[in-house]
């Protein structure tokens, strides 16, 4: 691993509907992220790894050895083939990989090689337990032989840079969508003093990111604190999916009319402005009283197909019209997430993927 970053190589965040080698996941196994719910989670996965097998190979961290045998039974009672997955015993605290996992970039002056960049993981700032899922980007490292340098605070070399893979959205061509509430608030503070400016260094830096774009907050019941990637996706260049929430009694309506208003006036690396597409928000989904963060823009790209959570809601069949027309290139396929969502986050929290070389 590189310690320092090598400010000669040129660094680029490929889209995420770029070609894939493979898609990462952690098998369920915490129970405490699903109280109660526990049992019927590792289906779910099973279903993803199911749709997902066909354009892609997936990777799954399992955290022992009676995990890795609960996961294999699992999956060959769901159709999918031995060939289309490797497991690896691997203990983690939880399965969110898109947080704990580095984010992979491509480097070299045409993109010809591939880079993981390690985010120092601290759990959200808001848990205590996530030694062991400080480990996973080495093991990453070591399962792909794909290097990984470690992100540091541009403000002070050798401090790392506190970050999570939901926290950030791009184009492909360096554009980045981010949120306030996330990265700048002072409650579940990754990098205390880091200013605006110092994210868009350490993006420009990490990433090839030329064009930060700072919405507003995220949705109610995100435990994170402003993910982007419950409200805001790109799609394509030039064209973002916005969560969408009409109805002004609701609390994120005002939140949603903000994010759009930014969006509608911002340009992208390339100087255009963005079209926006409006994804409808599912009814609030509640359980023991708890509003879960229930969002279709929760969606995750692969080769062969866009997963979309989907809760038993009359506005499921809407968001995967709006996005199959977003994606004609490949089938849009929903997943039945209102158990899912109870561990406070689903589809694309929980996958991370690794890009062609």
């Amino acid at each position: 691993m590189n310690a320092h970053p090598n400010s000669q190589s040129k660094r680029l965040m490929p889209a995420e509907w770029e070609p894939h080698e493979a898609t990462w996941i952690a098998w369920p196994h915490h129970e405490p992220d699903w109280p109660g719910k526990l049992e019927c989670i590792p289906w779910v996965y099973a279903e993803i790894v199911r749709v997902l097998a066909p354009g892609e190979r997936v990777e799954i961290l399992c955290h022992d050895e009676r995990v890795a045998d609960s996961a294999r039974d699992c999956l060959e009672r769901n159709g999918v083939a031995p060939d289309a997955y490797r497991l690896h015993v691997l203990p983690t605290d939880r399965g969110w990989l898109r947080d704990s996992a580095p984010t992979a970039v491509r480097i070299g002056e045409r993109g010809e090689r591939l880079e993981w960049v390690q985010w120092d993981f601290n759990a959200w700032a808001k848990y205590d337990n996530y030694a062991l899922d400080v480990q996973v980007p080495a093991a990453i490292e070591r399962i792909t032989g794909i290097p990984r340098v470690a992100a540091q605070r541009p403000d002070s070399p050798g401090r790392p840079l506190v970050l999570e893979g939901g926290a950030i959205d791009t184009d492909g061509n360096g554009t980045l969508l981010v949120t306030e509430e996330c990265l700048l608030s002072e409650q579940q503070c990754r990098n205390p003093g880091l200013t605006r400016e110092g994210y868009e260094r350490a993006f420009a830096e990490y990433l090839g990111i030329r064009k930060t774009i700072w919405l507003h907050r995220g949705c109610p019941g995100d435990d994170t604190h402003g993910h982007i990637d419950d409200i805001a996706r790109f799609v394509r260049r030039g064209v973002v999916a916005l969560a969408w929430e009409p109805d002004p009694r609701d609390d994120y309506h005002e939140d949603a009319v903000e994010n759009l208003r930014r969006l509608q006036a911002a340009e992208d690396a390339s100087g255009q402005p963005l079209e926006v597409v409006k994804l409808p928000m599912p009814r609030p989904v509640v359980f023991e009283g708890q509003r879960l963060p229930a969002s279709y823009a929760n969606f995750y790209i692969g080769n062969a197909a866009v997963i979309v959570p989907t809760f038993n809601d009359p506005a499921d069949r809407e968001a995967l019209d709006i996005l199959a027309e977003l994606f004609p290139d490949r089938p849009v396929v929903g997943i039945y997430s209102r158990d899912l969502v109870w561990g406070l986050g689903t589809l694309h929290c929980l996958s991370q993927q690794q890009p062609c070389a």
